[in-house]
């Protein structure tokens, strides 16, 4: 190498050197966190969760909310593939509906990791993180029955048809019930759809048909929530109405005695969990040692509030 080579590698080199923080700092991956619908209380502990973890793990996190509607949802999976998000963290809306999108992802060679809600029918994805619903809704009605040794009269409000939970937990507490129905009655069954509205309304006209329950056992606290105002319009104060997702509201009303129960599934430790498994394979291939991670829920109730996780955001 002669001397003006020399002079023109060593400048090359210099300004590859001035270059490399602009490169570098262009190499922090980006994950896209996507929930079905931020008008839910649940999913925005969900997404500010997977916010955190981002932020822990050093990421860009891209925000996305389905807004209820798996149109939306889609497109936004489209557009990050577009932007070439390195990673997935969802929580669809429909297991069904966002399936073809999701197996564009995976297509694409971007690891996904679901939330809460497990999209069976699409091979490949990375890894599902959720609370294991059938045995949450098990648990809830468990609780049910051990207040109601003599047998009950039950208002039962499923979830939105096609959430995978919602199809979990009304499982779970038919597998309870049905083999005790002689004892424990359910006299009226009907989605609610997760929304509190929706749940008044319905819980009113069970209310006109059936008259008092002993017991209401809903897919949600939203549902919950929205059934007590309707029993307490009535000054049906006795009646034991039960939830699922552990609220802040809910474990309000849980510890002045207005609902029996809710069922904690730890969607915050969710959350993180799949954040974590993102980046990890997105970093450096690095797999998941479980592919299916399933948290156990449990029952809060006025004797065990501290193990709720969202406990310390109670007034």
């Amino acid at each position: 190498m002669n001397r003006r080579e020399f002079l023109l590698s060593s400048a090359a080199f210099g300004a590859m050197m001035l270059a490399a923080p602009s490169v570098f700092a262009q190499d922090k991956l980006t994950i896209l966190g996507s929930v079905p619908n931020l008008g839910f209380p649940f999913f925005v502990h969900m997404l500010n969760e997977i916010k955190a973890e981002a932020a822990a793990q050093g990421v860009n996190l891209t925000e996305s909310d389905g807004q209820n509607s798996a149109t939306k949802q889609t497109a936004d999976i489209e557009a990050a593939l577009v932007q070439k998000v390195n990673a997935i963290v969802i929580s669809p809306l429909d297991v069904n509906a966002l399936a073809p999108a999701i197996e564009e992802a995976v297509k694409a060679g971007v690891p996904v990791v679901t939330i809460d809600r497990r999209v069976d029918g699409v091979e490949g994805i990375l890894a599902h993180v959720g609370a294991d619903n059938v045995k949450g809704g098990e648990a809830e009605a468990n609780a049910m029955v051990a207040a109601f040794p003599n047998g009950a009269k039950i208002f039962h409000l499923q979830g939105q048809p096609g959430a995978g939970p919602a199809i979990d937990r009304n499982k779970g507490v038919h597998n309870v019930l049905d083999p005790l129905k002689d004892k424990y009655q359910i006299v009226f069954e009907q989605t609610a759809n997760f929304a509190r509205a929706e749940a008044l309304s319905v819980t009113e006209a069970g209310l006109a048909a059936n008259g008092k329950p002993d017991a209401i056992v809903c897919a949600n606290d939203d549902m919950a929530l929205g059934a007590m105002e309707a029993c307490a319009a009535r000054n049906f104060t006795d009646v034991k109405i039960y939830g699922f997702d552990a609220l802040p509201e809910a474990l309000v009303a849980v510890r002045d005695g207005k609902l029996a129960g809710t069922v904690e599934q730890f969607p915050g430790e969710q959350s993180r969990t799949a954040v974590r498994i993102a980046v990890a394979f997105a970093k450096d291939k690095t797999e998941p040692k479980e592919k299916l991670v399933l948290l156990t829920p449990i029952v809060i109730g006025k004797d065990n509030l501290d193990k709720a996780e969202r406990i310390g955001e109670t007034k």
